[in-house]
């Protein structure tokens, strides 16, 4: 699906879930709320180093569920918390916002 930025709020992502896995989508997604809130205070106060955990742990458990999205913005987190760049976490931790904000899970 392609949007551009302005249509961020009106274009759903839609993501099909195995059935056995459907009762955990909500605490993962809800997980992934509180992790930009820890990582924008995180780069606030200068520790990359929650940032890269969080980021890691997004990429490694992304796919798992069926949000590839997640593991790629997770990947990407890692990667500017490694580099210490603080304008990329923020703009990436944006997109991850955006994402979930998007994101409509059907369970088939």
């Amino acid at each position: 699906m392609t949007s551009k930025p302005d249509d961020d709020r009106a274009e759903k992502t839609i993501i099909r879930v195995d059935p056995d896995i459907a009762e955990l989508i909500p605490g993962f997604l809800e997980n992934r709320r509180k992790d930009i809130a820890a990582m924008l205070d995180s780069v606030q106060r200068g520790d990359f180093e929650t940032v890269r955990v969080l980021g890691h742990s997004m990429k490694g458990a992304g796919g798992g569920y069926g949000f590839d999205a997640i593991t790629e913005i997770g990947a990407a987190l890692e990667q500017a918390a490694t580099q210490r760049n603080a304008a990329e976490i923020r703009n990436r931790v944006h997109e991850l916002s955006r994402y979930l904000d998007r994101v409509e899970v059907i369970s088939d």
